[in-house]
């Protein structure tokens, strides 16, 4: 179940940050601020990535 959860989590993070940069060019956010905005949604999509998964686990 780890393996599938892992496989998972790194295609939900690699999608996030093609959106996360069409939103950076969309919106033209300086390049100085950008690695500001893709750090903030990395972090807390992996936040949700571990409480689903420790949900997972516990359920």
């Amino acid at each position: 179940m780890i393996s599938v959860f892992i496989v998972f989590a790194v295609f939900i993070l690699y999608y996030t940050n093609l959106l996360t940069n069409a939103l950076c060019v969309q919106r033209e956010i300086p390049e100085e601020k950008q690695p500001k905005v893709f750090r903030i949604i990395n972090v807390l999509v992996t936040i949700l990535l571990i409480s689903s998964y420790i949900e997972l686990l516990y359920t």
